[in-house]
């Protein structure tokens, strides 16, 4: 296996400085989270204007709400994501260190843990404020995908969370990835970038079939339907890719307990893999019942 494209030599920081004799730097990373909040801001202020939109031609809440949702939803999304990270992925390392689990900035977070807590800050937003949840559910959901784009290439930026190793000509040799890290290859070790994989089908192509269905179709007139759409798309999207990752450290392989003739070549499902499968139930759920949902007032 020969590696078609070396890893390009780009730092994980944009800048660097030194004020008073501390060092401060901007990371790719933190750059993604804030251009992806303004981002999903400014989408939300842009939907909830155009009240034909919604159901009843009622957008569930104002400009001015959507920014203090936002101080709900980064509380989510951090808090979610690090202790996602640390239940799902490193329960026994954080178990006998505890004192690292509030030291995000060592890195760790996950999505599912994040989508969690996401969805627990708007519900109880949501009640507090007498807010339909599922209208909100459907604002929230469509200005997420330019945030996972970003967030996904700033993984591809950071080297980290690469694929299996493959030889096809798009395969990319990151740092460190050499013959030992893969049996039987002889030199470098290409791999997928399953990074850029993700940034394309959970960013790019999701956030644009959102976007159709909201200012195309007008799903927003069907409560539900677009968290549905974001939720399942997600969750097949990371249920695909996740074949050609590298898995999670902490590995889950179910075997074949039912004896059934087929199996994952012997991977079993990766962690991501089963955190997806719940999503895309849930997705399947809200679209199909969004209709009915639909059709009595108020939302709900």
């Amino acid at each position: 296996m020969q590696a078609n494209i070396l890893f390009p030599d780009l730092s994980s920081e944009l800048f660097s400085i030194t004020i008073f004799g501390f060092d401060f730097a901007l990371r790719w990373y933190a750059l993604a989270y804030i251009v992806g909040i303004l981002v999903a801001w400014r989408l939300g202020v842009m939907a909830v204007k155009r009240a034909h939109l919604w159901y009843n031609d009622t957008a569930p809440v104002t400009p001015v709400q959507i920014e203090d949702l936002l101080t709900w939803i980064i509380l989510g999304v951090i808090l979610g994501g690090r202790f996602g990270f640390v239940v799902f992925y490193q329960p026994g390392y954080y178990l006998e260190n505890p004192a690292l689990i509030l030291q995000v900035w060592q890195g760790g977070m996950s999505f599912h843990g994040g989508l969690l807590g996401v969805v627990i800050a708007s519900w109880i937003y949501a009640w507090r404020h007498d807010i339909p949840k599922r209208a909100l559910a459907d604002l929230i959901a469509y200005t997420v995908p330019c945030g996972l784009m970003l967030g996904r290439l700033a993984n591809f930026i950071n080297a980290e969370l690469w694929g299996r190793a493959s030889d096809l000509p798009w395969a990319v040799v990151f740092p460190g990835q050499y013959a030992q890290d893969c049996p039987g290859v002889v030199g470098l070790c290409a791999r997928h970038p399953s990074q850029l994989y993700e940034a394309a089908l959970e960013g790019l192509v999701l956030g644009v079939l959102l976007l159709w269905l909201v200012y195309r179709r007008r799903a927003l007139r069907f409560p539900g339907a677009i968290a549905g759409v974001f939720m399942a798309g997600y969750g097949l999207a990371r249920f695909v890719v996740e074949f050609v990752r590298q898995p999670d450290a902490h590995f889950i392989s179910l075997g074949n307990p039912l004896g059934l003739a087929f199996h994952f070549e012997g991977y079993g499902l990766t962690m991501g893999q089963l955190l997806s499968l719940p999503m895309i139930a849930l997705g399947i759920w809200l679209i199909v019942t969004a209709r009915t949902i639909a059709t009595r007032a108020p939302a709900t």
